[in-house]
């Protein structure tokens, strides 16, 4: 575990001493900011049109403005983290230092494992930046706060399985914009897959709708914390994972 944690700073400290992690936080905090501004100014129209209108039941704050913003952070998420994967191992090669990786004591797996926290650790950094929005709603508001730490256990596990899959394919490139674009198109499918078998009751129409990220997160943003889901989330994540080191041994063999 010392030489993974070891990785892990390294990676981490590399994202920062480039402009992507400040890029990717700051995109995401813009966007992010703007959507919740537009949420909450028609969460406080549609309060004053109800009393207006003679009142009626309370409105959740979790369920107008925290649930679908945490979901559009899902979305946003889909778009940002094939830039934080991209690198990951297509740099190494590119530099020409994925031969010192290769040749060195540390285990395959430990070097795929701090990779791989590395960029999960920015990925948390970049959630981060929306709690400063969030925060306010609990300053001025009274919203229930375990949904909202369900919610983001979801976003967290969807996150490393995107970017378990940006890994993988980062691993088998050594162009950056390459393992970019693929890792955003394989995300984007994997997104997409429960659209397309959404009306269809076939076997295969059920396995692609099991394997799409989308109906694992389902529950997860209403605050419901399902085993299935989560057991889902860590196997894929472990599958992704296990095929990364199975390519770094590839690339031990051929060098």
């Amino acid at each position: 575990m010392k030489n993974v944690w070891v990785i892990c700073r390294k990676e981490l400290r590399s994202y920062f001493a480039s402009p992507i992690a400040y890029a990717v936080m700051a995109l995401f905090a813009l966007i992010f900011g703007l959507v919740f501004f537009s949420a909450t100014r028609e969460f406080v129209n549609f309060t004053f049109r109800s009393q207006m209108n003679g009142g009626g039941p309370p409105i959740s704050v979790n369920e107008f403005i925290i649930r679908p913003m945490l979901g559009f952070a899902g979305t946003v998420s889909l778009f940002l983290i094939p830039l934080i994967s991209m690198r990951l191992i297509a740099e190494e090669k590119r530099n020409g230092t994925i031969e010192m990786l290769l040749t060195s004591p540390v285990q395959d797996l430990s070097i795929i494992l701090g990779k791989w926290l590395g960029a999960m650790l920015l990925y948390l950094f970049v959630l981060g930046m929306s709690l400063l929005n969030i925060a306010f709603l609990f300053a001025w508001g009274k919203p229930d706060w375990k949904p909202v730490l369900v919610a983001y256990l979801g976003l967290l596990l969807q996150g490393g399985c995107l970017l378990a899959v940006g890994t993988v394919i980062s691993a088998m490139t050594s162009n950056q914009i390459v393992a970019g674009g693929a890792a955003f198109f394989v995300s984007l499918v994997l997104y997409m897959l429960s659209w397309f078998t959404e009306y269809d009751s076939t076997t295969a129409s059920r396995v692609l709708n099991y394997v799409s990220i989308v109906p694992h997160m389902e529950n997860f943003s209403k605050g419901v914390l399902d085993l299935k889901d989560a057991v889902f989330y860590v196997t894929f994540i472990f599958l992704a994972l296990f095929l990364t080191v199975r390519q770094m041994e590839s690339l031990r063999w051929r060098s």
